[in-house]
C-alpha cells in the first residue's frame, strides 16, 4: 500500500503531534474521541486541530519521515504547518 500520510496535530497547549496513517480523518476523529484508540500523548490536550497532512508513499517511508520530522524544531514544525516550506526542503538539510 502506497497511501500513507504524515500528519501535524496541534493540541490547545499549542504542541504539535506527528503520526502517520491511511485515513487521516479517521485517524483524527479517534484522536479527538479520546477513546482507546487515540494517541495517549492526545488525551485530555483538547480541542485538537489538524493543521497539516501529505501523502508520502509507502508505510516505510511514511515511518522514516516521521521519524525525521519529529527531529526538527517545533519552529520548523510551524514553517511546515503555515506552508512557509514544503515536507521536501525541510527535510533536505
Amino acid at each position: 500500500m502506497n497511501n500513507w500520510s504524515l500528519y501535524l496535530v496541534r493540541t490547545r497547549l499549542n504542541t504539535l503531534y506527528t503520526g502517520i496513517t491511511t485515513d487521516v480523518e479517521r485517524r483524527f476523529g479517534e484522536h479527538c474521541s479520546g477513546g482507546p484508540k487515540s494517541a495517549r500523548y492526545l488525551r485530555g490536550k483538547g480541542p485538537l486541530i489538524l493543521v497539516w497532512h501529505e501523502n508520502v508513499g509507502s508505510k516505510s517511508d511514511a515511518s522514516k519521515l516521521e521519524y525525521r520530522l519529529k527531529k526538527c524544531s517545533k519552529s520548523e514544525k510551524e514553517k511546515l504547518a503555515t506552508g512557509q516550506v514544503s515536507l521536501g526542503s525541510l527535510l533536505a538539510k
